[in-house]
């Protein structure tokens, strides 16, 4: 495989993924569609946290939300659950110290489906019914998740603990976005709100490289995102279910 792979993943998420193109023989390239920052004002998100243990379930986003959370999270209570969606989070949980050996961390029950919806339908909703539950999250993203847990009769407190955002299109990424779109690459994203950015940058960087784009081949974790990718008019979308040795599977059964 010597095919230039585009990791679009926020940078500090990038890396391990990176070294593992590498290893197949790929070409990786580390193009964040997302900049993660953190919160200008944190007295929100200690406040919640330092009442957790008035929670029934706590449920994490992303693995930047339980990086986020746990830098103001001394030691976590074990009498609650943390709730997940995917390996990546997992990882996360364990660099902090916690597995399922020391805490109930519970998630989809099919680790290729690691989202909302297969998370909603792995737990106990009826027991969460006038408990409250805490969603911890970038500043923007999709409201499922609490709207599923309202719906059970939870009480739900969602609070940011990072930012994220698409980052400016600066003569540096217009460079690196036209090279990239000159030659067939293979594009790994993994976030729908940054495959929306990528195409926002596109129509300011040149129209014409839309066109370019629609004509790369995108591989993605989740269906969700292979239905944006379908919406933007990309033509070849591999999904391959969530976890990274998915991802690098796909990638080899291209050559």
């Amino acid at each position: 495989m010597h095919k230039g792979v585009v990791i679009t993943r926020p940078r500090a998420q990038a890396e391990g993924l990176a070294r593992a193109v590498a290893a197949i023989g790929g070409t990786p390239v580390i193009l964040p569609l997302l900049e993660i920052a953190p919160l200008d004002d944190t007295s929100a998100l200690q406040a919640v946290l330092a009442g957790l243990e008035n929670y029934a379930l706590v449920a994490f986003v992303s693995p930047n939300a339980v990086d986020a959370a746990f830098a103001h999270v001394p030691a976590w209570p074990q009498a609650v659950p943390l709730a997940v969606l995917g390996e990546g989070s997992r990882a996360a949980l364990g660099r902090h110290g916690l597995d399922d050996g020391n805490a109930t961390i519970l998630g989809p029950l099919d680790p290729a489906h690691s989202d909302s919806e297969h998370l909603l339908a792995a737990l106990d909703l009826a027991a969460l019914a006038g408990k409250r539950v805490l969603i911890v999250r970038g500043d923007s993203g999709r409201e499922l998740m609490a709207e599923g847990f309202r719906a059970a009769g939870a009480q739900v407190d969602v609070v940011p603990a990072y930012r994220r955002s698409v980052p400016p299109l600066s003569p540096q990424l217009a460079g690196q976005l036209r090279a990239l779109l000159g030659a067939p690459n293979d594009w790994i994203i993994t976030s729908s709100e940054a495959l929306r950015g990528l195409f926002a940058l596109l129509d300011e960087l040149d129209p014409g490289c839309v066109s370019q784009m629609r004509g790369q081949h995108v591989i993605v974790p989740h269906a969700r995102i292979a239905a944006t990718a379908a919406q933007l008019g990309i033509a070849r979308v591999t999904l391959t279910g969530s976890g990274d040795d998915r991802l690098l599977a796909a990638l080899q059964s291209q050559e």
